[in-house]
């Protein structure tokens, strides 16, 4: 069940914890001993926080069943005549019209994530590219470190992975690259895309942000990174490929 369907069905939910709860009642770490939250109470945890503790085979399961649920909620109508749809038959992962026999099946959102690299100009030191998102939220005290992640976007409609890579940079920091490669995937239902991971130089080009995305954007050296997204993520990944090859642990 996913928090909306409980909302929307009236569903009386236990309490859902944010991120400081889950750290002070201990849950984040697997240690029984810390765990403050008792066997005789539940609480609902969001998916975004327990990626890091969960196994790569349930994480994925997860993954799935969330993706599921919502292609379920949002396909009840067939998108031909509008007739309610019928679960497919015989196991088939699709919704199909009784009128038409229109079928509709799970789509998956491609989105293309890309860690930029060049060595510092004065030092030599490699840096990565890394921008605040709007998305992520504001400085709300100053002991609150803000998020920074990678530049990414979705795929548009003709146009290849590399080709969005080069656009969505372009239109997000106005920088040119080169040496584009393709690294790997994950699954990411929020809400329901699958994140194409790539890593490219840096060619040419002076940052300038585009303001309704993004706050700030800069190049960082590895040995002094902002606070970055968390492990589990393929933004996560990228970068610590990249730390790793330089010889420094996140």
């Amino acid at each position: 069940m996913t928090y909306d369907y409980a909302i929307a069905h009236h569903v009386t939910l236990p309490k859902i914890l944010e991120h400081t709860e889950v750290e002070s009642h201990g849950l984040t770490n697997n240690n029984k001993e810390k765990n403050t939250l008792g066997n005789d109470k539940c609480a609902f945890i969001a998916y975004r926080l327990l990626i890091t503790q969960l196994p790569f085979a349930l994480s994925d399961q997860l993954s799935q069943a969330i993706q599921l649920l919502r292609w379920q909620a949002d396909t009840q109508f067939c998108s031909r005549c509008a007739t309610p749809v019928v679960s497919a038959a015989h196991g088939e992962r699709a919704m199909v019209c009784p009128v038409c026999r229109l079928r509709q099946y799970p789509r998956v959102q491609p989105c293309i994530i890309t860690a930029i690299t060049r060595p510092n100009p004065q030092t030599g030191v490699m840096q990565i590219l890394l921008a605040h998102h709007h998305r992520y939220g504001q400085q709300k005290t100053p002991q609150q470190a803000l998020q920074y992640g990678l530049i990414a976007g979705f795929v548009e409609v003709g146009e290849s992975l590399e080709h969005a890579v080069v656009r969505e940079v372009a239109e997000e920091v106005n920088i040119s690259l080169k040496d584009i490669r393709y690294v790997s995937s994950q699954p990411w239902p929020f809400p329901s895309n699958l994140m194409l991971g790539f890593r490219a130089a840096h060619a040419g080009g002076d940052i300038v942000i585009q303001e309704d995305e993004l706050s700030h954007a800069d190049f960082f050296d590895l040995t002094n990174l902002p606070k970055i997204p968390f492990k589990g993520s393929i933004a996560y990944a990228l970068i610590a490929q990249i730390a790793h090859e330089q010889g420094i642990s996140l």
